[in-house]
């Protein structure tokens, strides 16, 4: 009986083990530019260390046809002596032609890592990083590329996602509950990113010297609700709804490192995210969403584990919704 024990668990091992890998081959099939920012396995995630990044060596850099240098899961740490690695060196066009929002080269000028450099933040919501030739390393080890990629500061780069949620509920007003775990069901405001076709939360990048508060605001306004090209009565309108929500005490489900596509071994995302509920419904909830800025599409969407969502946002709303009592 041991014997046939020991031999129907290593048959589902390889079954396992073939799963994940037509998975990958699956997920990370090249189709187009734009669509290999999604070339990542998120049943992959689930088996490995939080600290290990996923996304972040998905095979192809998102918006290029650069690929990374293999990076094992034994050799993501820094820590871990690899003579043989050899990053592939990346910035992209759009970062090279040296915009407002984006550093120059190392040599150009002198960051002052690990601390608010002028009105820019370069500390890590992860605490001091290293800092190795001039250039700081990502706190959450190698990726198989080097430079700045598609993000503008060497270093962390920060952003900030608002996470607006309210109940669902039936054409009288009352709460929906899901059939299987009896639970009232959440909904939250999502967007589909026009640079990799996933939905995401809505956010964005922190600029120099802007709070997170304003951060949040600012993001929500401009890419759910279309702020940006509403009349002024309209704008008015969509300022006060937000304000009232966005002064309430917002629940704090993340702060930290981002597994996102477009890190490096040089530059990477950080985030701090922010949930905002519309308890009782007549708040954001009657305001008509529209995409604006970078969304393509923009909807209220059932909370619920199967989501696929861009980077770790399918993490902060598992969060939200345990902290809310809600269906996940």
């Amino acid at each position: 009986m041991k014997a046939v024990s020991r031999n129907t668990n290593w048959v589902a091992s390889v079954h396992v083990a073939l799963t994940l890998f037509w998975a990958s081959v699956r997920c990370c099939r090249k189709k187009n530019a734009v669509s290999l920012i999604s070339s990542l396995c998120s049943s992959t995630s689930v088996l490995m260390s939080p600290a290990a990044p996923v996304k972040a060596r998905c095979p192809v850099y998102p918006g290029s046809d650069t690929r990374r240098f293999p990076v094992p899961d034994d050799k993501v740490d820094w820590d871990t002596d690899w003579p043989q690695y050899s990053p592939v060196k990346y910035t992209a066009p759009t970062v090279l032609k040296k915009p407002v929002w984006a550093d120059p080269e190392i040599g150009a000028f002198s960051p002052q890592f690990n601390s608010l450099d002028g009105s820019v933040d370069r500390g890590s919501h992860e605490g001091p990083y290293r800092i190795q030739n001039g250039k700081p390393l990502n706190p959450h080890g190698r990726t198989g590329l080097e430079g700045q990629g598609l993000l503008g500061r060497w270093g962390p780069n920060h952003a900030a996602d608002p996470i607006v949620t309210r109940w669902k509920r039936d054409s009288t007003g009352q709460r929906v509950h899901h059939t299987n775990s009896q639970l009232p069901v959440l909904q939250f405001v999502s967007i589909k990113r026009l640079d990799c076709g996933e939905w995401a939360i809505p956010g964005g990048m922190v600029d120099p010297g802007e709070r997170i508060s304003q951060t949040l605001q600012r993001e929500f306004s401009e890419e759910a609700l279309n702020s940006l090209q509403a009349s002024p009565s309209e704008r008015e309108m969509i300022q006060k709804r937000i304000t009232e929500l966005f002064d309430s005490a917002g629940l704090q489900v993340y702060k930290g490192y981002v597994d996102d596509p477009r890190n490096t071994d040089n530059a990477w995302m950080e985030t701090v995210a922010v949930n905002f509920h519309d308890e009782s419904g007549n708040s954001v909830s009657e305001l008509p969403l529209q995409a604006g800025d970078d969304a393509g599409q923009v909807s209220w969407i059932d909370v619920d584990s199967s989501l696929d969502l861009y980077a770790n946002h399918l993490h902060f709303l598992e969060t939200v919704a345990k902290e809310r009592n809600a269906h996940w």
